[in-house]
């Protein structure tokens, strides 16, 4: 899976997902890899899809593999920061994007991993790890580690 993220100065980009996999959550865009796509091919397709901006440069900045207690499937998700696009941000049937002031991260209407790892995000910082979640979402370990390089 992906999720990509754009940061313009101090306003970070969100989606609140409508519908599915994560609803009534402010995320990043992305979702799974069609049959033949690589990751950043995914990942530039699902942005269009999702909000109908156009990636033209990313850069991976974290994997997580994501456990849900009772759930035997392993999420693996490539992080992605947007270094160049096109397009306006507009929404779409799964996503409504909205820019947000790094200072007010939406972060209680998020992802409850999202504080593990967005402060690395921010800082420019690449990371690696892991996220256990109860069968509430709520993360119960956390092996989140810096990286210098994926």
């Amino acid at each position: 899976m992906t999720l990509g993220f754009i940061r313009e100065g101090d306003k970070l980009l969100l989606g609140l997902k409508k519908r599915g996999f994560g609803m009534n959550r402010w995320n990043g865009f992305g979702g799974k890899l069609q049959e033949g796509e690589t990751i950043t091919q995914a990942m530039i397709r699902e942005f269009n899809e999702e909000c109908g901006v156009t990636v033209t440069k990313g850069e991976e900045f974290g994997v997580i593999d994501f456990e849900f207690r009772g759930k035997p499937d392993i999420l693996e998700v490539h992080f992605f920061r947007v270094l160049e696009y096109s397009g306006t941000p507009t929404e779409s049937e799964e996503m409504k994007p909205q820019w947000f002031s790094v200072k007010e991260i939406p972060f209680s209407q998020m992802w409850s991993d999202d504080p593990y790892w967005m402060p690395l995000f921010l800082a420019g910082k690449k990371f690696k790890g892991k996220i256990f979640f109860d069968e509430n979402d709520k993360v119960l370990k956390d092996d989140i580690k810096e990286v210098q390089k994926l």
